[in-house]
């Protein structure tokens, strides 16, 4: 049998799982007038770097990271994807879209990486409370 303490108890936790959700949103309304870029390196090094933000052109991209590797990235709008690669696992590929600051997709056995940047890099640290 309930007592109504429980149901107060209830109505605070069901009230608390959804404040990360909140949290989430205010972050990235603050976020809204940055500019947000695909940065792409290959062996730790930057080989390209793309304003998504205000992007409305679709490109595929063919990079070679060594000699009988490809990848293909394709680049929608305001988010980018590695499209294609003849890595053995497909991780990366499996990975899908990418489009807010922080996400990343990597390519281990061909050592490209593809990261979301904002404009502002104290915008995207991450802050953890414990």
């Amino acid at each position: 049998m309930m007592k109504p303490f429980d149901v107060i108890i209830i109505f605070l936790l069901v009230a608390l799982s959804f404040s990360p959700m909140a949290i989430f949103a205010v972050q990235n309304s603050q976020n809204e007038g940055n500019k947000i870029y695909a940065v792409i390196s290959i062996d730790g090094e930057e080989v390209d770097r793309f304003l998504l933000t205000g992007n409305e052109e679709h490109k595929l991209i063919t990079y070679y990271p060594a000699p009988g590797q490809y990848n293909i990235i394709e680049i929608d709008g305001e988010r980018i994807r590695n499209k294609e690669d003849n890595s053995p696992q497909q991780i990366s590929v499996k990975t899908g879209w990418i489009q807010s600051p922080g996400e990343t997709s990597l390519n281990i056995p061909h050592r490209l990486l593809i990261e979301i940047i904002s404009e502002n890099p104290e915008d995207t640290e991450i802050d953890i409370v414990s």
